[in-house]
């Protein structure tokens, strides 16, 4: 049985190259949100600019992502994939997971999901994701998250937690 390439996922390096491989793919990422969010909202979003608030996080994720923790996935030595997840007190949050559209197919999103809520987790790990993203959704209940009370007030947003590991 052929299984694809192997994913490997790593800590990204935001004081070096790294840095710039993940603000590409978080840029590619927030704009391919807000082209949705515009098809959607009629929002008015065109074009390459991020709005403002978009702005760090893809020129200087290392400031952006100082208190999270980024992961990079790679496929046949192609960086393909982040992570970013932030922890507070009460469990982690899934701030950002995006896997370059040539590369879906592969297990690329599980792999990133996977590192993201690695091992044994004492706390809960949440998320938030649009409706309209059938396979995305598919993808965390594939992984144990099940949609929870909202905790944001964006129409359209499901909110998602998977429970500490036993």
């Amino acid at each position: 049985m052929e299984t694809g390439p192997k994913v490997h996922v790593r800590d990204a390096d935001l004081a070096g190259v790294d840095a710039m491989v993940v603000g590409r793919l978080v840029k590619e990422y927030l704009l391919q949100t807000e082209h949705e969010k515009a098809q959607r909202f009629a929002t008015g979003f065109s074009g390459s600019h991020l709005p403002r608030r978009y702005v760090e996080e893809v020129e200087d994720p290392a400031r952006a992502y100082e208190n999270a923790r980024v992961a990079l996935a790679e496929l046949a030595g192609s960086s393909v994939g982040v992570v970013v997840v932030q922890q507070s007190q009460d469990g982690l949050e899934v701030k950002r997971l995006w896997v370059d559209p040539r590369a879906r197919g592969n297990r690329v999103g599980s792999a990133l999901l996977d590192a993201a809520c690695g091992g044994v987790n004492t706390l809960p790990v949440r998320l938030t994701v649009w409706d309209w993203r059938e396979e995305a959704i598919g993808l965390y209940l594939s992984r144990g998250f099940v949609a929870v009370p909202t905790w944001d007030e964006r129409p359209r947003l499901v909110c998602m937690e998977k429970p500490p590991s036993p």
